[in-house]
């Protein structure tokens, strides 16, 4: 076997690739820390009781796991920094008003998911915890199409969802795990058919109005008028009368926006029911099949760790959407002799202080990046080196 051969869906990131990533990191980190989001870096490792507190079963299949030689127990690589970070904020910060936390970091999936080809992704988030108003739902859904502007991503299609929308079309009916778990596949997958056969034992107007979930999807506006009134009205009771009205008002702050995206709402899109408990938003770009990032409130995940607090965020994966964003200029840089000369030295250190890129080569040398673009030069005249335009490409 090859040693450098990689495990299957994990791979190197080249100088390009990895420059790009970069600059996104930093950009959109300065982006989150300027609204008042603080970093933090949780660990990559974590016993497994408390990596999956308060998620669902899909996490629990992503989580590689091993045993922990000094504890004896089960350790887990993590999959989603989430849970994570709510830990954090309920039981390491333990503060009492409005927190607002970013972070960036590996996670690792034991089979990658159809949102990407790669097993390891760096996933990039921002999440708000102690406000439970809409305000803090319209933030980040404002953040994040900020930060899809400044990815250089031009048509963003933004899809809300509720999930209080499902839990009151269920009010009153008792499902198990498993259930839960085939009512979502076939909500998500919109099969109509295997949904009317598998809902057939549940009250009349309670199948009725699941099936009037999978036709509840476009533009926003049109879906909640069709929610409301008409052939897919869902039911009158005030979870799902609430879910609503927040969606709308909702529709109407983000159209304010001077990014606003193409936005619809789809409520049978309800990946992360399990996770969420309000609002549900994905953003979608024209180069991906799959959303390119997903967010919404879950208030629950923190009561796990003692402490409940109401919670928004989002998440994307950073190695994606550097893919599909513009690609950086050349960075301008100053090639120097290779020399031990102190006054060459000094310069040099001079320069970079400043800001310059200095590369130096050998005489002869030649220079290949896909970073940086040598097009100056230090030169000697008389005892002193010189910033001077490149004669030549040596």
């Amino acid at each position: 076997m090859n040693r450098w051969l990689l495990p299957e869906d994990i791979a190197d990131i080249l100088p390009a690739e990895a420059a790009k990533v970069e600059a996104l990191r930093r950009l959109l980190l300065d982006l989150y820390q300027s609204y008042g989001y603080e970093l933090v870096t949780p660990p990559l490792i974590e016993f497994l009781d408390s990596l999956l507190t308060g998620t669902g079963s899909d996490l629990n299949l992503q989580t590689f796991k091993l045993v922990d030689q000094l504890s004896g127990r089960t350790l887990g690589l993590r999959a989603d920094m989430t849970p994570q970070v709510a830990r954090i904020d309920a039981h390491l910060l333990n503060r009492d008003g409005v927190t607002r936390l970013c972070y960036a970091g590996s996670v690792v999936h034991a089979r990658a998911s159809i949102t990407s080809s790669s097993r390891e992704e760096l996933q990039l988030g921002a999440e708000i915890y102690g406000c439970a108003s809409l305000d803090a739902d319209f933030e980040a859904i404002s953040l994040l199409l900020q930060t899809l502007s400044l990815a250089g991503l031009k048509q963003i299609y933004l899809d809300l969802s509720h999930a209080g929308v499902l839990a009151g079309v269920l009010e009153g009916v008792s499902l198990a795990p498993a259930e839960i778990e085939t009512l979502y596949t076939l909500l998500q997958s919109k099969d109509r058919p295997s949904l009317a056969a598998w809902s057939a034992v549940l009250p009349p107007n309670c199948a009725k109005a699941l099936l009037a979930l999978t036709h509840l999807n476009g533009p926003g506006t049109e879906v909640l008028k069709k929610a409301r009134t008409g052939e897919f009205a869902l039911p009158a009771n005030t979870k799902v009368q609430e879910s609503l009205l927040q969606l709308e008002a909702l529709l109407r702050s983000i159209s304010t926006l001077k990014s606003a995206a193409e936005m619809s709402i789809d409520l049978a899109d309800l990946r992360g029911y399990q996770y969420h408990t309000g609002v549900m938003f994905a953003a979608y770009v024209a180069d991906l099949a799959q959303p390119i990032a997903r967010g919404g409130r879950y208030d629950q995940v923190g009561a796990a760790f003692g402490r409940a607090r109401p919670a928004t965020g989002f998440s994307l994966d950073l190695l994606t959407l550097a893919s599909i964003s513009r690609a950086p200029a050349l960075r301008p840089a100053i090639r120097a002799p290779w020399l031990s000369d102190a006054a060459l030295l000094a310069q040099i250190s001079q320069l970079r202080l400043a800001g310059e890129v200095v590369i130096q080569l050998g005489e002869g040398e030649g220079f290949f990046s896909t970073q940086f673009q040598c097009d100056r030069e230090l030169v000697r005249q008389d005892k002193n080196w010189v910033v001077t335009p490149l004669r030549s490409v040596k």
